[in-house]
């Protein structure tokens, strides 16, 4: 749990600190259209649950780990990104980007659920190494 908290909560800072860096470099996230910048975004779940899972299996599970312990744990550490990352969000609409945004920001979170969903299931089989075992 604790791996899965302090993955997590790097993986939110660093959202948080994207969506900071977006709106200082002058793109309008206020717009329903993503700039290509934006796209950047997606590397941060995927780049954190790499290192987080391996960490976990080499570190945690001494190398061995089914594919159910890797999604439960990528879950785990999504969760905690995702509160963290939302939380960012509703301070950055409310007190960084006044304007009637919440709809655009919802899409994009709704965007970002989706990206983790995947990118949970694609780092669960790449590092699944009881292939026989389903857990």
């Amino acid at each position: 749990m604790k791996n899965a908290l302090l993955s997590g909560l790097v993986i939110g800072i660093f959202s948080g600190l994207w969506l900071l860096i977006m709106y200082k470099a002058g793109y309008n996230l206020e717009d329903s259209k993503a700039s290509p910048y934006e796209y950047i975004s997606v590397l941060i779940p995927i780049v954190g649950l790499l290192i987080a899972i391996k960490d976990y299996r080499d570190n945690y599970l001494g190398g061995k780990m089914g594919f159910l312990e890797a999604l439960v744990q990528s879950f785990k550490i999504l969760i905690f990104g995702g509160i963290l990352a939302v939380f960012a969000a509703i301070v950055f609409i409310n007190y960084v980007s006044s304007g009637n945004n919440f709809e655009e920001f919802s899409g994009r979170m709704f965007g970002a659920l989706l990206v983790g969903v995947i990118s949970a299931f694609g780092v669960s089989l790449l590092y699944a190494t009881n292939s026989e075992k389903v857990d």
